[in-house]
Parts: C-alpha cells; structure tokens; sequence
C-alpha cells in the first residue's frame, strides 16, 4: 500500500473516531460526570488536531506527485 493510500485509509478511520467522540460528548455529556466529559472533550479536540495534521501532510504529498 503506498503511503499516500494509507494516510486516507488511516485519516478516514480518525474523522469516523471523531464523529463518534462528538456523538457522546453531545448525547451523554448531561449524564456524564464532569471529569469524564472534560477528558471525551479533550480527546474530541486531539482527535480533531491529529486528523487535521494528517490532512495536510496527504495534502502535502499530492503536491509532490
């Protein structure tokens, strides 16, 4: 597998993680004590970054080819 396919394979895979932590953050979050949705938001917004930085860096390969 090139390394281009498996930085989609593997971005793709993250913004699905996302979407998940976002869905319980915004359903469960009432019900959550408040040291647990700290940590799923927190976790919500490095997931976020990383997906962003991988992004740019398949970004940056396309520019390359």
């Amino acid at each position: 597998m090139s390394l281009e396919s498996e930085l989609n394979t593997i971005n793709s895979s993250m913004s699905d993680l996302s979407r998940r932590i976002t869905a319980l953050v915004e359903s469960e979050g009432d019900h959550l004590p408040a040291e647990v949705y700290t940590e799923l938001v927190s976790a919500e917004r490095t997931v976020g970054a990383l997906t962003r930085r991988l992004t740019r860096v398949a970004s940056r390969l396309k520019g390359h080819h």
